[in-house]
């Protein structure tokens, strides 16, 4: 049984020890806005926050964030930086078929929670690791940028 601090709950998870954690978090504790992308790391379809960075949880094994917190898309707003970034992105309708949309969500959050006022090269370095298939990457910056001047 391994104990996890879940989007600000310890809950205790019967998992193995080297399951990656977005299979504990989707198949076990039923939080499916995390999603698979690409299982390597590569796409950002998976992040979440662990002690506020942006993590792939397709390679990280949950036995490594015990005693650590860990947040998901599904407790991003309760963050006011999280809440903003979600605001912004139904403002600007940035989700075209949504896929990708959370990971992107929690790398813009970890962002703005870092640099509330991010140039676009901030923003293309920050979420460079996030691949979205249908491009709405003018429109995630956009989002960004919305969120960040409601932050002010």
């Amino acid at each position: 049984m391994i104990t996890l601090n879940l989007n600000g709950k310890d809950v205790e998870l019967d998992v193995p020890a080297d399951m990656p954690l977005l299979w504990a978090l989707r198949d076990v504790a039923n939080l499916t806005g995390t999603k698979y992308g690409c299982g390597m790391a590569l796409c950002g379809a998976c992040t979440v926050h662990i002690d506020g960075q942006a993590t792939r949880s397709c390679v990280t094994p949950v036995s490594t964030v015990v005693g650590k917190k860990v947040t998901t898309v599904e407790a991003v707003a309760d963050d006011p930086v999280g809440k903003a970034v979600q605001r912004a992105w139904r403002k600007l309708d940035v989700v075209q078929c949504g896929y990708c949309q959370s990971g992107q969500m929690m790398s813009a959050t970890a962002l703005l929670q870092a640099n509330r006022k991010p140039s676009d090269a901030d923003i293309d370095a920050a979420m460079s690791g996030n691949i979205c298939r249908c491009a709405t990457y003018v429109r995630i910056r956009a989002a960004i940028h919305e969120a960040a001047g409601n932050l002010a």
